[in-house]
């Protein structure tokens, strides 16, 4: 199966860009921040600078390790149930379920490394410009060179590969048990972690109403808090989608006309589908609307007092704001792999309603009102989110409810999230539509 797999690559390696995408930029962050823990680590480093870049790595390493796994397993998800015809040939063919898991485990240990190999040269690039950024800031001492060693490189390859493997063992058994019609035995498993994290958020949110205001980490619990329940929001995203298009269908249909009434029911029979492209839209709005309008909040809070801003104010600022750029960085290309590849595959659909009638402006008229919807409950979802730390977050450092920073900021999140959903999704079907639709129906 690992011959089978590796000639499955070699040959038509178009389908393995969005998984290998995926894996070299997650490898990159993850490699990128693990540079400091080298760098902290070399001799002559101070104490400050150490715990500096110690703090820095830990932490955005560690978000960057979550976020390799989400992004390596949406694209893979989406990969293999594009390929749900070549699983129920294999499998009709007298294929088990196991050769067909480790063909694709054995594509995605193929795919996987690549990615990272390839990210080694950027990384240290990126290294070099973080550390810069630390010692402009003052946080880093001048005199400290920069490493890229064994820590970085180790845990590149190791996050990477891992998540490869196990977004693979993951995507196919959903994959083979549809293509057998075994009913979905992990809905229970899935139920209860997305229950997990509602709770777990709700709680970590309202902890901050029970910490000193003066607290230096007293934004953490309400940060964490508007993540994990992103991420509860994410993983009960089909049910979420379908309560959206049931109070927004007749509005769209009414305004849409035939492309908006098909987009609707489309989306109705793909929610589980599309739940890989609104995970990332979710976990992006609400994670860069808690962090970037809290630490607005607390820089708003320490002018008004007239204070320095200290050492550990400055690195938390730091922390926040590269956070927030991680996020959108990788959020977006997760967000791209994922509608890439969906709507890649639906090649043969379009080619379908062609056939029946429709125009290509028709096809792509449906496709931005899918984009469109996508956005609106992804955006709603994770505002939700967002608002449930950034609330109690307010109210604990200036006895208010409301921030004073305005709808900017949740405007220009709201910009980038839908000009990376409608232009991904409308550009691919574009190309898609370039086959003549005779022979997208019998590819």
């Amino acid at each position: 199966m690992f011959v089978l797999a590796l000639n499955s690559v070699r040959h038509r390696p178009g389908r393995f860009v969005a998984t290998l995408l995926s894996a070299f930029l997650g490898a990159a962050i993850v490699m990128t921040f693990n540079s400091l823990h080298d760098t902290a680590g070399a001799r002559g480093v101070d104490e400050v600078s150490a715990e500096s870049m110690t703090t820095a790595a830990t932490v955005v390493g560690g978000y960057g390790s979550l976020l390799a796994f989400f992004a390596v397993a949406s694209t893979l998800t989406v990969n293999v149930r594009g390929r749900a015809e070549e699983i129920r040939l294999l499998r009709s063919t007298g294929a088990t379920p196991a050769q067909i898991t480790w063909m694709v485990v054995g594509e995605a240990v193929v795919v996987g490394p690549v990615g990272a190999l390839l990210a080694i040269a950027p990384s240290m690039l990126a290294g070099r410009l973080l550390l810069e950024m630390f010692q402009d800031s003052g946080q880093v001492a001048r005199d400290v060179a920069y490493a890229f060693g064994p820590v970085a490189l180790g845990s590149g390859l190791v996050v990477t590969l891992s998540a490869s493997v196990g977004a693979a063992f993951l995507a196919v058994r959903r994959a083979t048990r549809a293509a057998s019609g075994a009913g979905r035995s992990g809905g229970r498993a899935r139920r209860f972690a997305g229950y997990g994290a509602l709770a777990a958020g709700a709680a970590s949110v309202l902890s901050t109403l029970a910490l000193d205001a003066t607290d230096p980490m007293a934004m953490a619990p309400a940060a964490y808090g508007s993540i994990l329940l992103a991420a509860g929001f994410a993983v009960f995203s089909p049910v979420l989608l379908r309560a959206v298009l049931g109070r927004l269908a007749r509005p769209v249909e009414a305004v849409a006309g035939g492309s908006g009434h098909l987009a609707v029911h489309t989306m109705r029979r793909r929610a589980a589908e599309l739940s890989g492209v609104l995970m990332p839209l979710i976990l992006f709005t609400g994670m860069a609307t808690a962090t970037l309008y809290m630490q607005a909040v607390e820089n708003d809070v320490i002018r008004a007092a007239g204070l320095t801003r200290s050492v550990d104010d400055k690195n938390l600022e730091t922390l926040n704001l590269v956070v927030v750029g991680v996020i959108v960085v990788f959020s977006c290309v997760m967000l791209i792999n994922s509608l890439y590849a969906a709507t890649s595959f639906r090649r043969r659909e379009f080619g379908q309603q062609r056939l029946a009638g429709a125009t290509p402006g028709q096809v792509l008229g449906t496709v931005g009102c899918e984009g469109l919807l996508l956005t609106a409950t992804g955006v709603f979802f994770g505002t939700v989110a967002g608002l449930a730390g950034i609330l109690p977050f307010t109210y604990a450092r200036t006895d208010g409810i409301r921030p004073g920073q305005g709808f900017g900021i949740w405007l220009g999140i709201v910009a980038v999230a839908a000009a990376a959903t409608l232009v991904t999704s409308l550009w691919t079907a574009r190309l898609t539509l370039r086959t003549p639709a005779v022979d997208a129906v019998a590819a």
